[in-house]
């Protein structure tokens, strides 16, 4: 592991990288509906089907490089695999601006996918240069650049695509290239040679790194809670905009200042709240509070009746999101130095599946309890069997996840 100082200057460059890349990733988010009937001359219902295609592109190559870019971190190190993914975050945003069909745009989004999976060796990396003591603690000051990311990145994207929907995708480029710039020259190698291993096809796969998740007791059962937990919380983006339009009549601005409200929450939570939650009662207790908070908002959001009660919801439930980093640090603390990247990359291959199962779930679970042809009127049902999930996830965390796992040779 490095020395203190340069440990710091990584956490701090790796923190910078993910704020950088959430907020190219969603500075685009406000010009895709216009970018796609520009480049199809389709109307917006068909252009839907078009974004619903990019949509699973991108899930599709993060769950099929995650593992891989995870793996080859651990033979060669983070920086190296961290600045490629970075660099090809740029060309994939500068391929979308100049693109001149849909298919270029697709080819720029299977890229986006393959960089987006660096965040397997960002979170490799956040474990590399963490101790057991402030490992939780630095998941969760990372993860607070997606709060940020993706609060202020549709804010900014929208007013830049009153320019046009491709000066968004000029400047997530120029935003990339600078990251690229900044990392190239300042970021830390924290891998030691000494525990990096040798390169396994067998292993650089997500079943044959779920496999190998085996081999440290406890890990394959976080891997099956974090994979309900993010299931659970694919609801969000998928149905939290059609539920609060037909429940509660909003528009556009209303959807998009509870979703930043839930931002900032978030941010104030993992910034100021969960270092001591991780002093005072440990990472495992830490997750079992948070998956409880996370049943609790579910449930919340499904009997909101009222548009003022998603408000309150947020404001108490928003204690949730310390279940991800305190998994996290459960997770990494049970594998060695050399297979974090493995380890990291399996869990994004997981996201990603549920990236792609999770849409089709939950928007038939609004489909079939609302409008005309509704079982019965219930908006808030993806909200339930998103509740449901963490109830499952809870109870397999507190059955079969021991509360200390066994010391790994790192």
């Amino acid at each position: 592991m490095i020395d203190e100082k340069r440990a710091r200057r990584g956490l701090m460059l790796v923190f910078v990288i993910q704020l950088m890349d959430m907020m190219g990733i969603a500075l685009i988010m406000p010009v895709m509906p216009a970018y796609l009937k520009e480049l199809t001359g389709a109307d917006m219902s068909h252009a839907s089907i078009e974004g619903g295609w990019l949509f699973l592109s991108y899930a599709a190559m993060q769950f099929l490089f995650g593992t891989l870019i995870g793996n080859l971190s651990d033979r060669f190190g983070r920086r190296p695999v961290l600045l490629f993914s970075v660099f090809t975050f740029a060309i994939d945003n500068l391929i979308c601006a100049l693109a001149g069909s849909y298919w270029m745009l697709f080819v720029g989004r299977v890229l986006a996918g393959i960089s987006g999976a660096s965040y397997a060796t960002a979170a490799a990396y956040i474990a590399d240069v963490s101790t057991d003591e402030n490992r939780a603690r630095n998941f969760g000051f990372v993860s607070i650049s997606f709060g940020v990311g993706f609060t202020l990145g549709p804010v900014v994207g929208g007013l830049l695509g009153e320019f046009g929907p491709r000066v968004p995708f000029y400047v997530a480029a120029l935003i990339a290239f600078a990251n690229f710039a900044i990392a190239y020259f300042l970021l830390p190698e924290p891998l030691d040679p000494a525990n990096r291993r040798a390169f396994d096809w067998r292993r650089a796969n997500p079943l044959g790194a779920l496999r190998q998740m085996r081999n440290y007791k406890g890990i394959g059962w976080i891997v099956v809670v974090m994979f309900l937990f993010w299931l659970a919380h694919v609801s969000y983006p998928v149905v939290w905009s059609f539920v609060s339009a037909y429940r509660y009549g909003w528009g556009e601005g209303m959807i998009g200042f509870s979703l930043g409200i839930y931002g900032v929450f978030t941010a104030l939570v993992l910034g100021l709240v969960l270092p001591g939650m991780i002093r005072r009662f440990g990472e495992w207790r830490v997750a079992v509070i948070g998956l409880v908070f996370c049943i609790l908002g579910f449930l919340g959001y499904t009997f909101a009746s009222e548009g003022w009660m998603v408000f309150v919801v947020i404001v108490l439930a928003s204690i949730e999101c310390v279940s991800d980093p305190a998994l996290r640090s459960i997770s990494a603390a049970g594998v060695p130095s050399s297979a974090q990247g493995e380890l990291q990359g399996a869990l994004t291959s997981l996201s990603s599946i549920t990236s792609m199962i999770g849409p089709l779930l939950f928007s038939g679970f609004f489909s079939g309890f609302s409008g005309p042809g509704a079982v019965f009127e219930m908006p808030g049902m993806p909200y339930l069997f998103a509740a449901v999930l963490s109830v499952i996830a809870l109870v397999v965390f507190i059955l079969k996840v021991p509360r200390t796992l066994p010391a790994v040779s790192q």
